[in-house]
């Protein structure tokens, strides 16, 4: 198998682990935003403490009010800790083009970027489903964002 073959393997089954991640965060009760990070903290070793995570769970539901989806907000919170070495101002050439990137993977993926207009396209009222397709939809979008800026 050449080089390039090997890399998207390797996305594919990075791809298939942060979806069982992602599902087994949401189906343990933790929000849209606090999944996305768990799942991302656990498929890419990205060392984040359980205690820190708790710094997420005010984004839900767009912070309760419809607003930015939690599932974005925790996504980019990922992408912030595989690029950040020191503090956004300092990452500025790297972070923001990433960060814009992502975001317009998210909303072709998702349709919009507040919870206010995803929830009535991609919840369910199943209670054992609620966000989860938009956790796994944002996490291919966060997939997607990682392979086109060749982060792994």
């Amino acid at each position: 198998m050449d080089g390039r073959k090997v890399k998207i393997a390797c996305r594919r089954l990075f791809m298939t682990i942060l979806e069982e991640n992602v599902k087994k965060y949401y189906q343990s009760g933790y929000n849209c935003s606090e999944t996305l990070l768990h799942a991302c903290n656990e498929t890419y070793q990205l060392d984040i403490s359980e205690e820190d995570m708790k710094m997420m769970a005010g984004f839900g539901g767009g912070m309760f009010i419809g607003s930015t989806c939690g599932a974005l907000v925790g996504s980019i919170a990922a992408l912030s800790k595989m690029v950040c070495k020191t503090k956004a101002h300092d990452m500025l050439p790297e972070l923001r083009p990433l960060i814009q990137k992502h975001t317009r993977n998210f909303k072709e993926l998702l349709g919009n970027l507040d919870c206010a207009h995803i929830k009535p396209v991609h919840h369910s009222t199943d209670p054992n489903i609620k966000c989860m397709n938009t956790c796994l939809l944002a996490a291919k979008a966060l997939e997607k964002t990682i392979e086109e800026e060749h982060l792994l």
